[in-house]
């Protein structure tokens, strides 16, 4: 029987779609963003698998955290699955939760032994320049002024810089964003830049040796797409690049971005 339900209780906000008894898949929203962020791509998922979303700390509905280093946030997430008495799951991050999902699987292959990498950046040469509404909210001197008074419409026009298909924003999106912290969204950037300037997320799946699947948007003006390609020498990794989409594939391209994660899921399930 399928199931939403959430859960918040001493910790972060969880949100469980799907038979509970089928194969579990975590997904992890990137920086500045929320659970929510994967909304439309839930309904595809949940028939097959037990969908469970949770908010990183610092975001949407979960309460903030002591540290935003990504091996922390791992094993906060770490955590949370061994309480949730969930092994194996299928990780799926985007953007920078990639990272977090890589860094998953470095500490707990027992937890995370194939992973989903949706828009993840391999290195920081590869980050474009950032759309001028983006750097307007994120960046000093006027990130901290803006950040007190953003809109709704703002805060959607942050999220549509960084798509190329017209999309529509969720509502739980645009409210779970507000939650977020200036200082906190512009620390978890660092730690998240410190992540990948260490080593690379090639260099590390190549390390982990774990099936692989990674999603690019052909047009993304976030990270560089041509940079898809470093992910090729990693070993059992599959890349995927979607034609005419941007940074939020599960925004733009829902459908796509769903049939894509499960074909990989059938694989390695």
């Amino acid at each position: 029987m399928d199931l939403h339900d959430s859960t918040d209780a001493h910790g972060p906000h969880v949100v469980h779609d799907g038979p509970r008894d089928a194969p579990p898949v975590l997904l992890i929203h990137g920086s500045g963003a929320s659970g929510s962020s994967w909304g439309p791509v839930v309904p595809a998922l949940a028939r097959r698998y037990h969908v469970v979303r949770v908010d990183l700390p610092g975001h949407g509905q979960s309460p903030p955290a002591a540290s935003y280093d990504v091996p922390e946030q791992a094993a906060g997430l770490a955590a949370t699955l061994d309480g949730l008495g969930l092994r194996p799951v299928t990780v799926a991050g985007h953007s920078s939760g990639g990272y977090i999902a890589t860094a998953l699987a470095e500490q707990r292959p027992d937890l995370a032994p194939s992973l989903a990498l949706i828009s993840s950046g391999p290195s920081p040469d590869a980050l474009l320049p950032q759309p001028a509404p983006l750097r307007a909210l994120i960046a000093p001197p006027l990130g901290p002024l803006l950040w007190r008074v953003r809109s709704d419409a703002m805060l959607r026009r942050g999220v549509t810089a960084v798509c190329r298909r017209p999309v529509s924003v969720p509502d739980d999106l645009i409210a779970d964003v507000r939650n977020i912290g200036y200082r906190t969204f512009r620390t978890v950037l660092r730690r998240n830049s410190a992540y990948i300037a260490d080593r690379s997320v090639p260099t590390r799946l190549r390390a982990l040796g774990v099936p692989a699947l990674v999603v690019f948007g052909a047009e993304d003006p976030r990270w560089d797409p041509d940079a898809a390609h470093r992910y090729e020498a990693a070993p059992d990794t599959r890349v995927e690049r979607l034609p005419g989409v941007g940074h939020f594939p599960m925004l733009e391209a829902p459908r796509e971005t769903a049939d894509v994660l499960l074909r990989f899921m059938a694989t390695v399930g």
